[in-house]
């Protein structure tokens, strides 16, 4: 294709011509300035959105002493949770032009240095603290931050956005129970997430009066673990039916004790997992997870997180806990996804 037959790149004159306002209106957007209405802002992210402008950075940065940059700090690239987590924030975050970095803040432990200092000498505008980490001082940081699923450690004046795990982890039993299974055993990890599903599998075993089954917990909430714990759950319990992973990953590991075992999925044995990652939806594993929304609650985080850049007030979905002018606390619902991991207990078992 020639030069003159390729379409010209839109202007930031095309997107005020679209959204009907000037071009220093839409500076003052794509500067994130308050003194812009809700409706001409919205308008102008829409013009943004359709035609696919792409602001230039390092002109907005000169105009406005800005740098549109968030820093995401996560505690395992190998985790699939945050796949969806990340796509959730870039689809609030694309319009108004901010651009996201990614930290793991177990690569580079070593260097007893957390990822947020490196964020903040680069001049970022808010935080993202994902997953269970440590590196998290109580005291907060001097940029907007928003906790996304971590509800362990969670800085002072930071909001949190997080999946139900309590609600999640009942809706795991509830759908075993509902197939007629009692001896549903649970393989956990370590982290806040899997303490909190450890705990709603506990109750809910109790409140059917059957006998909790656990084993794992000390560990990472990894396949490997995974692997593990249930090698352990069926040597303690050989009975199980059925059995809950703390995640997606791990029900991967039980899956591979099983196949060993010469136990068939779901005739023998019913797995369920949780996150309802893209691994939990392949054909070959078609594995029954909870669903805890993780998409979603990027999107949440980064709705908070642009809200509280642009100094107005958030606007509250799903909230368990929002003071007046307080940390939004916000737990997004999740939903169970069945697939054919879980089938019926077999009679006579």
């Amino acid at each position: 294709m020639s030069p003159s037959s390729r379409q010209a790149r839109p202007t930031i004159y095309d997107v005020a011509d679209r959204a009907g306002v000037s071009k220093s209106l839409v500076s003052l957007v794509l500067q994130n300035s308050p003194r812009v209405s809700d409706a001409k802002r919205a308008a102008v992210r829409t013009a943004i959105r359709e035609l696919g402008y792409l602001p230039s950075r390092a002109a907005t940065a000169l105009a406005g002493n800005r740098t549109k940059a968030i820093g995401v700090m996560i505690d395992d690239f190998r985790n699939p949770w945050f796949v969806d987590l990340l796509e959730g924030m870039q689809e609030v975050l694309d319009a108004p032009g901010f651009h996201v970095t990614v930290a793991d803040a177990n690569l580079n432990a070593h260097l007893e240095q957390s990822p947020v200092s490196g964020f903040l000498a680069a001049g970022v505008e808010g935080l993202v603290i994902g997953g269970d980490v440590d590196a998290v001082p109580s005291e907060g940081f001097p940029v907007p931050t928003v906790v996304a699923g971590n509800r362990a450690t969670v800085p002072a004046g930071a909001d949190l956005v997080a999946n139900d795990d309590e609600a999640g982890a009942r809706l795991a039993v509830q759908h075993l129970l509902a197939l007629g299974h009692t001896e549903i055993g649970h393989v956990t990890g370590s982290g806040r997430a899997a303490e909190l599903r450890r705990t709603a599998y506990e109750g809910a075993m109790l409140r059917a009066g059957l006998e909790p089954r656990v084993v794992g917990g000390e560990r990472a909430t990894d396949e490997q673990e995974g692997r593990r714990a249930s090698r352990a759950l069926f040597e303690r319990w050989p009975n199980c039916t059925a059995v809950f992973a703390a995640n997606d990953v791990m029900a991967l590991g039980v899956l591979g004790t099983l196949g060993q075992r010469g136990m068939r999925v779901p005739q023998d044995v019913s797995v369920i997992g949780y996150d309802d990652s893209h691994v939990a939806g392949a054909d070959h594993l078609s594995l029954t997870s909870v669903d805890d929304r993780s998409a979603d609650v990027g999107r949440a985080a980064a709705e908070l997180l642009l809200a509280r850049i642009e100094k107005r007030r958030p606007a509250s979905r799903e909230a368990e806990d929002s003071a007046a002018d307080g940390p939004i606390r916000t737990l997004i619902q999740p939903s169970l996804t069945v697939r054919g991991s879980t089938g019926a207990r077999r009679r006579g078992v």
